[in-house]
């Protein structure tokens, strides 16, 4: 069993149109229990408009441009070896795991929801999954590993009733 403490900061108030706080402590607590993570874990998760997550991305990845989220682990867990999982999370020297901070843009969010036919609400929660898995040190830079984290999103959301976001809807 786990406790999640899910900081989050909604500053864009389009957001509280969909209820994020709840939805975003649904996907995460989904991904925890997914996992199978026990134990205090903290993670941050900042809810902003595509202005403020164009300079987040311009100051830590060099791109100046919006992005739909941003993920920033507490610390490097990446598998060395292309397809394998990442290290687990250690705790702190209080017991608590410090994943890191998520920020999600809502005009990039919406956006991308609406041309792919999805509610915002599955497609919202779908990014606070992804976010959350790379904060796991899960990510989709290599084949092995996109097919690995899209694995564990698809199975992630299917439990949450959402549908395959790799899959085309017909």
């Amino acid at each position: 069993m786990n406790d999640l403490n899910a900081d989050i900061l909604i500053e864009d108030s389009r957001w509280a149109r969909l209820d994020f706080e709840a939805l975003a402590e649904v996907a995460c607590q989904s991904v925890l229990d997914h996992l199978g993570q026990a134990g205090e874990v903290e993670v941050s998760i900042l809810a902003c408009n595509d202005a403020r997550i164009a300079v987040l991305n311009a100051d830590f990845r060099g791109k100046p441009q919006p992005t739909n989220v941003l993920s920033w682990p507490a610390e490097e867990r990446g598998a060395k070896v292309a397809g394998a999982h990442p290290l687990r999370p250690r705790p702190g020297a209080d017991g608590t795991i410090e994943l890191g901070d998520i920020a999600i843009a809502y005009e990039t969010c919406a956006a991308e929801a609406e041309e792919s036919g999805r509610s915002l609400e599955h497609y919202a929660t779908h990014l606070v999954v992804h976010g959350v898995l790379h904060l796991y040190g899960y990510d989709h830079e290599r084949d092995p590993d996109a097919t690995l984290m899209e694995s564990i999103e698809t199975e992630i959301l299917g439990i949450l009733g959402i549908q395959d976001p790799y899959k085309s809807l017909e």
